[in-house]
């Protein structure tokens, strides 16, 4: 069933081919996107449209998958250093809507950073695969990276992508761009952390900016108590330690904390939900919404104030940044709101009949609503028992969380907010609740009931 959203941005579509791009970085339509924080006067202040327009465009270039030590063909490096640099994205070239979705699935891919989460050296070396546990897909690829050639001669392995948090290997090795995604990044930067503290030449130093940089990112100085108080206490090794916990699936990044990782979200069906992010903070009104949080979290929110805080007291040069081009940002929306889940292998039998039988009699219906399994509204953390850090100690943190969809949770994981579950049967276990709180709902059911109930949620 279509969607009012799915219906307009259609029609979007169809006007793109004129082409009607949204402007995205409009100072007015940014400023009444967001909720509030739940310390309002803390709410972020985003930079002037006449500061973000001043930023060059980033050039997209062509990109060559990257494949795990052993499953690269032969002579396939060496033909990667005598390539020339390739730009791939011109939308003076994008006439029909497939030429947008294929020019979308470009820009998903590209990277933004080169050479710094993963090394050229570490991409070709059997032992960091097997020590971080990397997912390789049926074809041997690993695809949530790509190699990216800016200057003949030099292959770099190029990270950032909105592919690398949003791309799945499922265990047959299939390949679901756009869901929750499975790269342990985390991991890799905790490895990273102990590799440059052994080349510090200043290690007392190099601690403090490790430190003064988790403040950068996470900091909530208008917060008592500190929830980074810690941070000043721990080594570098406590440090990597604590990335190193973060499983795959969840991540932390600008504006969490490294002590209040979220799950990643599933982009399959984004464009269905009226809210962005856990704490529901974006509000979806458009495609365009899509667009400008896209722009945020790739760079875009380096720029902001929180009050008396800012990531940057001063604002470097413009000339000396890249941002994404309104075309591009669309052209991406586009591509997203067109993904499609993988097919599902679980079977709408006799259990999930009864299972959703279960759903309806206990009123599941009632927040995950069909046919979206979501209402798609907020409620106040307070109401729903389970931890309420995400909520309240990041600089995301609304004071509320979204009803999440359950559509294609068989494919997700972790799960909750969090991640703090890994599976359906462990979520719905009656035990799970002295360890992980909140949402008690069908955790007093029957054994079969429970049973049948899991089998339902698998199907959809």
């Amino acid at each position: 069933m279509r969607t009012a959203f799915a219906i307009l941005l259609s029609c979007v579509a169809t006007l793109s081919l004129g082409v009607d791009i949204p402007k995205v970085w409009d100072d007015d339509a940014l400023a009444s996107m967001e909720l509030p924080l739940a310390a309002p006067s803390r709410s972020p202040k985003h930079v002037a449209s006449t500061y973000y327009y001043r930023i060059p465009v980033r050039p997209i270039y062509k990109s060559y998958p990257i494949y795990a030590p052993k499953k690269e063909p032969r002579g396939y490096f060496e033909r990667l250093q005598q390539q020339e640099p390739e730009i791939v994205f011109d939308p003076s070239k994008l006439k029909t809507e497939n030429d947008w979705l294929r020019a979308g699935e470009l820009v998903f891919d590209a990277p933004i950073g080169f050479g710094a989460t993963f090394k050229l050296s570490q991409v070709r070396d059997p032992a960091w695969y097997e020590h971080l546990g990397i997912p390789i897909a049926r074809d041997g690829t690993i695809p949530f990276a790509r190699y990216v050639i800016r200057k003949k001669g030099e292959v770099e392995v190029g990270t950032g992508s909105c592919g690398m948090c949003h791309t799945r290997v499922l265990r047959d090795g299939s390949v679901v761009k756009g869901a929750q995604g499975n790269l342990p990044v985390d991991r890799a930067i905790g490895l990273n952390l102990r590799a440059q503290a052994k080349e510090a030449e200043e290690p007392k130093k190099f601690l403090e900016d490790i430190r003064s940089g988790q403040r950068l990112f996470f900091g909530l100085p208008w917060l008592r108590p500190d929830p980074l108080e810690r941070i000043d206490r721990m080594s570098v090794e406590d440090i990597a330690r604590a990335y190193e916990s973060i499983p795959p699936g969840v991540t932390t990044r600008v504006n969490l904390s490294l002590f209040i990782p979220a799950q990643i979200p599933n982009l399959i069906g984004v464009c269905d939900l009226k809210h962005l992010d856990h704490t529901g903070i974006v509000r979806q009104r458009s495609m365009a919404d899509l667009m400008r949080y896209v722009a945020l979290v790739q760079g875009g929110n380096s720029f902001d104030r929180f009050g008396d805080f800012a990531l940057l007291e001063k604002l470097p040069e413009p000339e000396n940044l890249q941002r994404y081009s309104d075309e591009q940002l669309y052209a991406l929306a586009q591509f997203i709101c067109s993904l499609q889940p993988p097919k599902n292998p679980n079977q709408f039998g006799a259990a999930a009949r009864r299972g959703k039988a279960v759903f309806e009699r206990e009123t599941c219906t009632r927040c995950h609503t069909p046919p979206l399994y979501t209402n798609n509204e907020v409620i106040p953390v307070e109401t729903i028992g389970t931890d309420p850090a995400l909520a309240l100690q990041t600089r995301k943190g609304t004071g509320y969380y979204k009803v999440p969809s359950l559509r294609g949770v068989w494919y997700r994981g972790p799960l909750q907010h969090s991640g703090a579950v890994q599976t359906l049967e462990e979520w719905l276990d009656p035990s799970r609740i002295s360890t992980v709180k909140g949402h008690p709902f069908g955790l007093n059911l029957p054994d079969k009931d429970r049973k049948d109930l899991i089998a339902f949620l698998k199907t959809l």
